[in-house]
């Protein structure tokens, strides 16, 4: 039997790790389950063996968990048995790779496996957080509410996630046609004036040299150039692809100007939302910080989220050990106290979040008139290089020839 490498979390947010023999990375999950352990991650350790293409195979979305919970909640409200939910859910299910899931999910539970058990049998769909939740449900009979409850939260996540890849969108696509500008200019365009300049014999002025000793060294080893661009983005990739370059860049990230705070007030909200609907469920303080970290899209602030758990479980409060973070400001550490003070930590953490999410909204609005400036300027400098450089000797071999 093969072996699979597995990442998970015990009921007090301790994280742990291993390798366990199993048939698959469902009865490997299953296990883990009756240890006690909510898994996060579950890889065959060995790649030789169970491989499986994957390239072109449909994957569950956003989107299909974000319709499998609305659905769900419908239909438990409505007083459709769980079994017989799910056999219609799998039914009306247009992605293949969701029917499969909604499918092994059934099947699990017509075995006589809990909800919250047959859903962590795909951590992939899944996430702790979501199981978190419908672990709650099962406990407080109130599942129906719990998905309505995860429906809200996903359709937040989707709204914030779309609202700042939109924010990013118009800023990238300048870049990057400036960019492709610069290439076109210093392949054809500027060889073309060189030529000519040449063709005249005269001292060209400094910035001209600059210019055409730039161009003519992108017209020798453009090759080269592209071939370094493309090992340049494929290492990058790799090394944001470990966990320690993941950090580090998602660390960055949050430095950049105006687009660093916007993604940092998105990841806070998500954080303050989903915080708020643990607790406000009855996930306990502990856990309900480790599942929120993992929301957040940020492995930074997931890490300063981890250290409030930490903090949390040596005694100490939620305020100091969210002043210890140093990612929350003083407008939201007084709420926190608030909430902490009057026991209505839940209130307050949905009212964090909601102010985050309004500031990123007016963030996102005003973004263009931020950016516009910058933009303006970058494009100035680059049209002032070029119009000195290649007008300035015409200029002056203008004047030479009405002096004559």
């Amino acid at each position: 039997m093969p072996h699979f490498a597995y990442k998970g979390r015990r009921g007090g947010g301790e994280l742990v790790q291993g390798v366990l023999e199993g048939a698959s990375a469902g009865a490997v999950a299953e296990m883990l389950q009756g240890q006690g352990v909510v898994p996060l991650e579950i890889q065959a350790s060995n790649p030789g063996v169970a491989f499986e293409l994957t390239l072109f195979k449909p994957r569950v979305g956003h989107i299909d968990l974000l319709l499998f919970s609305r659905q769900i909640h419908t239909l438990l409200k409505a007083g459709v048995p769980i079994l017989r939910a799910l056999t219609g859910l799998q039914e009306s299910a247009i992605n293949p790779a969701m029917k499969a899931v909604i499918k092994d999910v059934r099947e699990s539970l017509e075995a006589g496996r809990e909800l919250s058990v047959s859903l962590a049998r795909h951590p992939k769909v899944f996430s702790s957080f979501y199981l978190s939740m419908v672990r709650v449900g099962e406990a407080t009979g109130l599942l129906e509410e719990i998905f309505l409850r995860l429906f809200e939260h996903l359709e937040f996540e989707r709204f914030m996630r779309e609202q700042v890849k939109s924010a990013l969108r118009y800023p990238m696509f300048v870049v990057i046609a400036m960019a492709a500008a610069i290439v076109v200019i210093n392949l054809f365009v500027i060889p073309a004036f060189a030529k000519v300049f040449k063709g005249f014999g005269a001292e060209l002025p400094l910035m001209t040299q600059f210019l055409i000793g730039f161009s003519d060294f992108m017209v020798a080893n453009w090759p080269w150039l592209l071939l370094a661009l493309v090992g340049a983005i494929a290492a990058f990739r790799s090394w944001v692809g470990t966990a320690a370059g993941r950090y580090r860049w998602e660390a960055m990230t949050l430095r950049f100007p105006i687009a660093g705070k916007i993604l940092q007030k998105a990841a806070l909200a998500r954080f303050a939302r989903s915080f708020a609907l643990g607790t406000r469920s009855g996930v306990p303080v502990m856990q309900a910080l480790s599942n929120s970290a993992q929301t957040v899209d940020n492995s930074y602030i997931a890490s300063r989220i981890e250290g409030m758990r930490d903090s949390v479980e040596r005694g100490e409060s939620v305020l100091r050990a969210g002043i210890a973070t140093a990612i929350f400001t003083p407008v939201v550490l007084q709420m926190i106290a608030v909430g902490e003070e009057s026991g209505a930590l839940d209130d307050m953490m949905e009212e964090i979040g909601q102010m985050y999410q309004a500031e990123v909204e007016y963030e996102l609005k005003t973004l263009g008139q931020q950016i516009e400036p910058i933009l303006i300027v970058a494009l100035g400098i680059l049209v002032l290089i070029l119009a000195l450089g290649v007008f300035l000797p015409m200029w002056d071999l203008g004047k030479a020839a009405f002096k004559k």
